[in-house]
């Protein structure tokens, strides 16, 4: 069983290296950007951060094995992510007489290409309810399930995406999967 996810893991690298930059970035355009959305509550915000990020990855590291990329632009993200919140508590502290108004976070969250008309109304409050217990997580706790859950990321990876170690990554990943089941198990019987 080892021996065939090392198969596995050996294909989906080799697969990666025939894979160009630009094609790269489209597979991980959504994904990244709802992380973004996520940390910064704003869709233009999140929007500038991505492309900073894939700007970044292009700029200085296209001639790296592509195998090496996502870690590269997860870290990248996740760095530009806290610039933008260093950035903005300085901004809120010199400038705190200004309001400043926010997108919708769940409009964003639900629009996708393929938003049809006919949507279950149950279906968008538990989209709801899940948007709203992800939010609840603390930073780290909630990019580590991101890059695991959503994208797939190995501990190795994530630990490499998020500056830290592995021990640290299983750590945030748990509490974040448990802090998940609390706030979603009961009304959802949610399986994580």
């Amino acid at each position: 069983m080892r021996f065939d996810n090392l198969m596995l893991r050996s294909a989906e690298q080799q697969s990666l290296e025939d894979v160009s930059i630009e094609a790269f970035l489209q597979s991980i355009e959504k994904k990244a950007y709802r992380m973004a959305l996520l940390a910064l509550s704003n869709h233009a915000d999140a929007i500038d951060v991505l492309q900073d990020s894939m700007l970044k990855l292009v700029s200085n590291y296209e001639d790296r094995p592509s195998h090496e990329w996502k870690p590269l632009f997860y870290k990248i993200l996740q760095n530009r992510i806290r610039d933008f919140q260093r950035q903005y508590k300085m901004k809120n502290l010199l400038f705190f007489w200004k309001s400043d108004d926010h997108d919708n976070l769940i409009e964003e969250w639900s629009d996708d290409d393929e938003n049809h008309p006919e949507l279950d109304v149950g279906k968008e409050r538990m989209q709801a309810h899940v948007l709203k217990a992800l939010q609840a997580l603390p930073e780290k706790q909630q990019q580590c399930f991101l890059m695991r859950s959503w994208e797939g990321m190995s501990v190795i990876e994530t630990a490499k995406a998020m500056g830290c170690s592995e021990g640290s990554v299983k750590t945030h990943y748990f509490r974040a999967v448990n802090k998940l089941r609390e706030l979603l198990g009961e009304e959802y019987d949610v399986q994580i």
